[in-house]
C-alpha cells in the first residue's frame, strides 16, 4: 500500500513536469483526496511549485483553482510558487497568479523575502544594467519609503549588488545616489569590491568613477570589512549588550519571544516614563512651593523655593536621581526606534527646562559652602544630561557602522529597533 501511495505522487509529479491537465483529472478521477495530502505538510514539494519552476502555466492555473492553499506553501527550501516563478522568470505564470490572488505578492519565504521585494530587486538591477537612471531613482524612492533599502544590498546569481553593476558600467550618478546607503564593502563570488572592479579595469573612461566611490569610503568611518564569522568573533558592542538584556536580539528569536520581549520592553518604557512625569512635576511644584513676594531681609525672592537651602539640595539630589535613572531607561528604549532622533532632541529639551526652572527657583545661601554647592549643581546637571545623550547615540552609531562594514545581509542579524 505504501508503494502504492508513493508511486501515485511520483504520477502526480510528472504530470506537473509536463503541464498534462487531463492526467491531472484521471488522477483525481481514481484518487480524490489526492490534493489534501499537501495542507497536512507544513513544509513541501507540491505539484503547484513543480509546475512553477518548470513554467507550466496552464496547468500551474489549473491546480491552483483546483486547491488554492497550495498557492500558500513554502517548500522545504522556503520558497512559495510566486518565488519560484519568479526566479525562473516566468512572467505569464507570475502574471496569472496575480490575476488570481494578488495577495500571493506578501508571502514571505526565506529570509522573509516577499515576491514583492524580489521584483524590486529585479527591477533595480535591471534599471542600472540598462542606464535606465530615472527608472532606477523611481525604484529607488519606493525602497526608501517603504524602509527596505536593504533591498539595495542584495545580490545576483553572480553575487553583484547594484553598487558593483553601478561600479562596472560607470554610472556614476547612481552610484552618486547609493553611496551613503549600500554596503560599499560588499563583495561578490569572485571576491571582488566595487572598488576592485574599478581598479582592475585600466580604461580611461573610469577616473571619475573611482574618485567618487574613494571619496565615499573615506567618508565612511567603518573599518575594513569583515566576514560574518569575523563580526561575531568580536566582542558585544554596547547597543548588543543592551539588546541582549532586554531580549531585542533578532539572530534566534521565535514569534512568541519577539511577542514577549516587546510586551517586556513596553512595561518598563511605560513605567520609566511614570517616574520622569511625577519627578518632573516634584520639581516644578516642590514641597512649601515659592515666595510671592521679595524679601531682602530674609534674603529671598518672589518665585524662589520656600525651603531652606539644604533640604531643597537634599529633596533635589534624590528627586534627580530618580528622574535622571528613569530617563536613561527611556533612551536607552527608544534609540533606534522611528523618529528616536527626534525623540532624543525633545530629551534634551526636557532636560535643559528643568535645569533652567532649578537655576531661577533654588534657593540662595551666603558663604562659600552655598556657592561651591550652587557650583556643582548646575555643572553636574548639562554634564550629566549630555553624557546620557551622547553615550548612547554615540554607541548606537559606532555599532551601525560596525554592522555595515559586515560583508552579509544585514537583515539576518539586526536589532528589533532597526527592522
Amino acid at each position: 500500500m505504501a508503494f502504492q501511495i508513493v508511486d501515485i505522487y511520483e504520477r502526480l509529479d510528472m504530470e506537473a513536469q509536463d503541464g498534462d491537465i487531463e492526467g491531472l483529472y484521471e488522477l483525481i478521477a481514481e484518487y480524490p483526496n489526492i490534493l489534501e495530502h499537501f495542507d497536512n505538510v507544513s513544509f513541501c514539494e507540491t505539484p503547484l511549485h513543480i509546475a512553477a519552476e518548470k513554467g507550466q502555466t496552464h496547468f500551474a492555473m489549473e491546480l491552483m483553482n483546483l486547491k488554492p492553499s497550495l498557492a500558500l506553501k513554502l517548500n522545504v527550501s522556503g520558497f512559495s510558487p510566486m518565488h519560484l516563478a519568479l526566479q525562473n522568470n516566468h512572467i505569464r505564470m507570475v502574471r496569472g497568479f496575480l490575476a488570481m490572488d494578488s495577495s500571493l505578492v506578501s508571502i514571505k519565504g526565506r529570509g522573509r523575502i516577499t515576491p514583492l521585494h524580489y521584483v524590486a530587486q529585479l527591477a533595480v538591477h535591471v534599471a542600472v544594467k540598462s542606464q535606465q537612471f530615472m527608472a532606477f531613482k523611481v525604484l529607488l524612492g519606493w525602497v526608501r519609503r517603504v524602509n527596505r533599502e536593504e533591498i539595495l544590498d542584495w545580490k545576483d546569481e553572480d553575487g553583484n549588488t547594484v553598487f558593483h553593476i553601478a561600479a562596472s558600467m560607470n554610472q556614476t550618478e547612481v552610484m552618486k545616489l547609493l553611496r551613503n546607503t549600500v554596503n560599499v564593502k560588499a563583495k561578490n563570488l569572485d571576491g571582488k569590491t566595487a572598488m576592485d572592479i574599478l581598479e582592475t579595469d585600466k580604461s580611461p573612461i573610469f577616473p571619475k568613477a573611482t574618485t567618487l566611490l574613494r571619496s565615499a569610503k573615506e567618508r565612511l568611518l567603518f573599518g575594513p570589512s569583515m566576514t560574518l564569522a569575523g563580526y561575531l568573533s568580536r566582542e558585544p558592542s554596547t547597543i548588543e549588550g543592551k539588546n541582549k538584556l532586554l531580549g531585542l536580539n533578532n539572530l534566534s528569536k521565535t514569534k512568541q519571544g519577539s511577542r514577549e520581549s516587546t510586551d517586556f520592553r513596553n512595561a518598563i518604557l511605560v513605567v520609566a516614563v511614570l517616574i520622569v512625569t511625577a519627578t518632573y512635576q516634584a520639581g516644578l511644584s516642590p514641597p512649601g512651593g515659592y515666595w510671592e513676594d521679595d524679601s531682602p531681609n530674609d534674603g529671598h525672592t518672589a518665585g524662589q523655593m520656600t525651603m531652606s537651602f539644604n533640604l531643597a539640595l537634599f529633596f533635589y539630589i534624590l528627586n534627580g536621581v530618580a528622574f535622571f535613572s528613569s530617563l536613561y531607561v527611556i533612551m536607552v528604549l527608544i534609540i533606534g526606534l522611528p523618529m528616536w532622533m527626534v525623540l532624543y532632541g525633545s530629551t534634551a529639551a526636557l532636560g535643559m527646562a528643568n535645569y533652567a526652572s532649578y537655576r531661577y527657583t533654588f534657593p540662595h545661601l551666603d558663604g562659600s559652602f552655598g556657592n561651591i554647592a550652587l557650583a556643582l549643581v548646575w555643572f553636574a546637571y548639562p554634564v550629566i544630561t549630555g553624557t546620557l545623550l551622547l553615550r548612547y547615540f554615540m554607541a548606537f552609531i559606532s555599532n551601525k557602522r560596525r554592522r555595515q562594514g559586515v560583508d552579509f545581509p544585514a537583515r539576518y542579524f539586526s536589532s528589533v529597533q532597526e527592522l
